[in-house]
């Protein structure tokens, strides 16, 4: 298993670059307003990170109807996470139960000692035993790495530059190049902070499918279940989907996507069982996979990896 000093790193870089992003445009906004002390611009991007690090995962909780899930009503779930929590060297997190209709899970917090994970009730009835414990190692991966605050955090950051772009194109002083100027910087840094975000989301999902194998979960069962988790979420309604849109990179598998990511996994459940076998998932480690151009391109605006890209590092971890 590899390290995991190059998500670490990334998660540095980024969290350096999105801060310059930040303090550049807050400098530009300083300026146009008259106010010139280096200090309180820093002072202000510091806050922003800092406030949406501390209360990102009370509000991740509250927006995703999480409550406490005891040991009397899951035995088994707080078996297999106290086991997880042992095999990655962390104390347990708490144990939560999201009352929404999508089946997934997901874990939120600031670090690995006050880690949470969540289950929605719908994953109960769907995945057998090997396929839960592996999710579950998912989200332990992503607690152990501490990447989920990092996500949290940074993430506000491109909602920042895309309300200060609004307020300067609509502020009205038209005959003020200034304001259109800051108001194009604003929506070009959200944009590049968007692509940002997306990357990192996107990088740390493939070190926390490893992280599961790492804990003694089999590739083909981590497979197994994000096939049906993809396919579980395609039954939802669009409404359904919408609501937890803006929460949709905390999920182990990007629900915006489901349909796609099922016609991916059809092509390697070769007999049709709505289930990836060790056998089938053996074949395609030793077969190549094609991404078009296309789909290159479209994963770029995702949280996720590509389905077939993803189930491809794991097949490699069979071996």
């Amino acid at each position: 298993m590899r390290g995991t000093w190059k998500l670490k790193l990334r998660m540095l870089l980024t969290s350096v670059l999105m801060f310059s992003i930040v303090y550049f445009l807050i400098f530009l906004v300083g300026r146009y307003l008259g106010i010139s002390s280096w200090r309180l611009y820093a002072g202000i991007s510091l806050l922003i990170v800092f406030l949406q690090y501390w209360f990102g995962p009370s509000l991740v909780k509250r927006s995703m109807n999480v409550r406490p899930l005891s040991e009397g009503e899951a035995p088994h779930i707080h078996k297999m996470v106290a086991e997880l929590a042992q095999e990655a060297g962390v104390p347990k997190p708490e144990i939560g139960l999201s009352e929404i209709e999508i089946p997934n899970a997901f874990a939120y917090g600031r670090t690995s000692r006050s880690g949470h994970i969540a289950i929605t009730r719908p994953i109960l009835g769907l995945l057998d035993y090997d396929e839960l414990r592996a999710v579950l190692g998912h989200e332990m991966g992503h607690i152990k790495h501490n990447d989920m605050a990092i996500t949290a955090a940074v993430s506000v950051i491109p909602m920042i530059c895309y309300y200060l772009a609004l307020s300067f194109f609509f502020s009205g002083d038209r005959d003020n190049g200034a304001t259109i100027i800051i108001g194009i910087l604003g929506y070009v840094f959200y944009l590049i902070g968007q692509l940002l975000v997306l990357l990192i989301s996107r990088t740390r999902e493939y070190y926390a499918d490893e992280a599961s194998v790492e804990y003694g979960n089999r590739p083909a069962a981590l497979v197994s279940a994000l096939y049906k988790l993809s396919y579980g979420a395609s039954k939802c309604s669009s409404e359904t989907i919408e609501q937890v849109s803006t929460n949709r990179a905390f999920f182990a598998t990007d629900v915006n996507n489901a349909q796609h990511d099922i016609n991916d996994f059809q092509q390697i459940d070769f007999d049709g069982d709505g289930k990836i076998s060790d056998e089938e998932l053996r074949k395609l480690a030793n077969s190549e996979i094609k991404i078009s151009k296309t789909k290159g391109f479209m994963e770029l605006f995702s949280t996720h990896p590509d389905s077939l890209k993803r189930v491809k590092r794991l097949a490699e971890l069979e071996n």
